[in-house]
């Protein structure tokens, strides 16, 4: 497992620490400066990614192209004090994805200027994901046209790297069974696991289109396939890891030397269950949604606090703000939360899909958790008020290891999350 890691981030002395690495998968400045800290903490590199959806050649939904954001990471990295050479970036889902509407050809061109977009941008661990059909495909998409239009954009990667110079050559992520972005959008009971052969099978035709391209160099780091554990969330429950369903699935690592599995949708898991995924193969732990709710969590109950601290006239009022929002710019949550009024509105705020991470750029919405931020700086939060508000941070707070400003608390609540998955994946 440390193989992988080494492979990934080129520190063979913080790979032995680890049996696995974690993903973060968020824009969000305050995530990615917590994670930051978490790496520091533990002297590991730290693995950040971001979607087709998020950042693209035209923008995506951050509003950042490729280099854009490598930037912004970087900046923040400097800002925390984690030094440049110890992050690892990331593109997931990079694909066909954003323009399924379009026909294959069309699409697989944007897709192709996608991938030298990030590949150019500095970008290093590379998910080919075109398991999407596009305008014209059928329905589900053959094992060797997933393939085939995975090689291609592989050349293309390729082609960047050398255009550009770059020392370290991209590594690969592979795999037709794409969890969908986000958690599901359908109640879940069980989740399938993928069976051994169709992994395997995955993986031979992968290799053919990869050969036939004359991409055997390039064959050599691909270090990963995207399989499914049997996990995954929905808007209001988890599918647990269950260890003895993933057996058989696990035990194809030993004819697959130098790869292991990239599990995504691992938002929400225990602990215990993280670790169990480490151990058995899954040693890229993708987590996006879960590290965005901890956000939200903490945000509101800062604002809970300010509602009992800071008189009516002077208060943020994020919770209303971010609903209002929500309401006048449906597009992000409307075609995934279904029911009454009132169950809609639930899932806005609760739902652990979080589309609520969608609004954090807005403007509108930035500008009032500002000022919740600047609001409760000013005031001293009694530990009382933590213990109600905020009960494990109460307990930090207690034991000296936080100080209660509000950025020390937003801090320490994401990386709750954080900071199991960094326990996972230690030796």
């Amino acid at each position: 497992m440390a193989n992988v890691v080494s492979r990934l981030s080129g520190d063979e002395v913080a790979a032995k620490k680890l049996k696995g690495i974690y993903s973060i998968c968020s824009a969000h400045p305050w995530v990615l400066g917590a994670a930051m800290e978490q790496a520091l903490d533990d002297d590991t590199p730290l693995l950040i990614e971001s979607t087709s959806n998020q950042v693209d050649q035209f923008g995506g939904y951050t509003g950042m192209k490729p280099a854009d954001f490598v930037r912004f990471v970087h900046l923040i990295a400097d800002r925390v004090g984690l030094p440049r050479s110890r992050l690892i970036l990331g593109g997931d889902h990079l694909g066909p994805n954003a323009w399924r509407s379009l026909p294959a050809e069309e699409a697989m061109q944007r897709a192709e200027a996608l991938i030298d977009a990030y590949v150019s941008a500095g970008f290093t661990k590379i998910h080919l994901d075109t398991s999407m059909s596009c305008a014209g495909d059928p329905a589900r998409l053959s094992d060797d046209v997933v393939a085939e239009r995975a090689s291609r954009l592989c050349a293309i990667a390729e082609l960047a790297a050398e255009r550009e110079g770059r020392s370290e050559k991209p590594v690969y992520i592979i795999g037709t069974e794409v969890p969908v972005p986000g958690g599901a959008a359908e109640e879940l009971d069980t989740v399938e696991v993928t069976a051994s052969n169709a992994a395997l099978d995955t993986v031979a035709v992968h290799r053919i289109a990869w050969r036939g391209r004359g991409l055997d160099d390039a064959w050599q780091r691909v270090i990963a396939l995207v399989v499914q554990p049997g996990v995954e969330f929905d808007h209001t429950k988890v599918v647990e890891y269950k260890p003895e369903l993933a057996t058989e699935l696990s035990g194809v690592l030993e004819q697959l030397p130098g790869m292991v599995f990239e599990a995504h949708s691992t938002d929400y898991q225990k602990l215990e269950s993280l670790a169990a995924l480490v151990r058995d193969g899954f040693a890229i732990l993708k987590v996006g949604p879960g590290v965005t709710f901890a956000l939200r969590e903490v945000l509101y109950a800062l604002a809970d606090i300010e509602a009992e601290l800071v008189a009516s006239e002077a208060r943020s009022n994020l919770r209303e703000v971010v609903e209002r929002v929500m309401l006048a710019k449906p597009g992000n949550w409307e075609k995934y939360y279904h029911g009454d009024k009132q169950e809609k509105r639930l899932l806005r705020t609760y739902s652990y899909s979080d589309r609520v991470r969608y609004y954090w750029a807005d403007p509108e919405v930035d500008a009032a958790a500002q000022k919740l931020i600047s609001n409760l700086a000013d005031i001293t939060i009694s530990e009382n008020l933590l213990s109600r508000y905020l009960p494990e941070q109460y307990w930090q707070f207690r034991r000296g290891l936080i100080d209660a400003s509000p950025m020390s608390l937003v801090q320490s609540k994401i990386r709750e999350v954080i900071g199991g998955y960094a326990a996972a994946c230690m030796a």
